[in-house]
């Protein structure tokens, strides 16, 4: 839902009832993730979108309906099959099969929805790093009593409730653990040993990091496109005259500094990803020595066959043991032929997504696998 935060957000601050409808479950080949969202107001205003257009009219009527019957509504979406009794009956096309769940929103059900939703949007506005993580709890199957409540989850407190404050300690210990993890997904809950419910949680952590080491050309377009995909991007560069804010306008920050060594005083996390692009030993072998031996998701380095071959020869002098080296991703991209700034950029974000999804890197029409790999999802803002 956090995709349609600033919107949802001055719906509920001008006492506008809306309807959220939230993709809680996929089965199969989907065409958006978990969590993807739509929005319906009351008088038909509609954004987000839960399935890029194969069942949005049927969803915007689910929505309808949750509004005026004033209760959350569940529809599963799949295939039509070709006996099916209605030909004209909303389908994927993907093949894959999607949970919606509806939830029309006055207050106070609102409250702890649009709370959470202020602090993740404060959190992108201020700067991933700052901001603070927070899971946004809904009761989606179980007794009509709880069905819909909402709760806002932290690390050290919570907001809203069940109706049951053992009810609710079961519910947030729950949420914490996503939270802790940084995934979204459905959770059952047994909260007296007898009564069950799912929860749907979505847990918006702070943004993973991209850090760009080498202030070349090359630098400012994975600047961008790591930006497009999410990444809270960081270029860094010793020499002055190149690292500057003008040259990378795209990148949330541009620091001064030897590599390594800001690299060695720098948190970083399993989520996050490093492209060294100077291409220049003296830059390259301290930065690439202190990134292969951090759990990273992904190291890569610029450079020809022959440069990797050279830079291969000095990292192993400086003791970077083999099974190390095997995560370094050198040549940095995949094989897309690019020859531009822009192309290369777009072969290294390639490489980023299908180490971070799984995916082969093949063309798909030379495949006959899923297109979705079934990965959990701990990341995007």
């Amino acid at each position: 839902m956090r995709d349609i935060a600033t919107q949802v957000l001055d719906w509920d601050a001008a006492g506008q009832p809306y309807a959220v409808a939230s993709v809680v479950a996929v089965r199969g080949s989907a065409p958006r993730e978990l969590g993807a969202a739509m929005a319906v107001r009351a008088d038909g205003a509609v954004v987000g979108s839960v399935s890029g257009g194969c069942v949005e009219a049927a969803v915007y009527e689910l929505a309808r309906r949750a509004l005026a019957e004033g209760r959350p509504l569940t529809e599963s979406y799949g295939v039509a099959g070709e006996s099916a009794d209605d030909p004209f009956a909303p389908s994927l096309t993907c093949g894959g099969e999607l949970d919606v769940f509806v939830q029309p929103m006055r207050r106070p059900a609102s409250g702890p929805v649009a709370e959470a939703l202020r602090v993740a949007e404060a959190a992108r506005r201020v700067g991933e790093e700052a901001g603070e993580p927070v899971a946004l709890v809904r009761v989606v199957r179980g007794p009509a009593a709880v069905l819909g409540a909402a709760l806002a989850v932290y690390r050290d407190r919570h907001s809203g409730t069940t109706g049951d404050p053992a009810r609710d300690s079961v519910v947030v210990a729950e949420a914490r653990a996503a939270l802790d993890q940084g995934v979204t997904g459905l959770r059952d809950v047994c909260a007296d040993g007898t009564t069950e419910f799912t929860v749907f949680v979505e847990s918006w952590v702070t943004a993973p990091r991209m850090l760009v080491f080498g202030a070349i050309d090359y630098a400012a377009a994975v600047a961008a496109v790591g930006r497009f995909l999410g990444y809270r991007v960081t270029v860094c560069d010793a020499r002055p005259v190149f690292a500057t804010p003008a040259r990378f306008p795209q990148a949330h920050e541009v620091v001064v500094e030897w590599p390594h060594r800001y690299l060695a005083r720098t948190p970083t996390d399993e989520r996050t990803v490093v492209c060294v692009l100077t291409h220049d030993p003296k830059f390259d072998v301290p930065v690439l020595v202190e990134a292969l031996r951090r759990p990273l998701a992904y190291v890569g380095a610029l450079g020809s066959r022959r440069t990797h071959e050279d830079r291969t020869r000095r990292l192993r002098a400086a003791g970077v043991t083999d099974a190390e080296l095997a995560r370094l991703r050198s040549p940095i991209g995949l094989d897309l032929g690019a020859r531009t700034a822009e192309e290369t950029a777009v072969s290294i974000a390639a490489e980023i997504v299908a180490v971070r999804r799984g995916g082969g890197g093949a063309p798909l029409s030379t495949t006959d696998g899923p297109i979705h790999h079934e990965t959990v999802r701990a990341v995007r803002p």
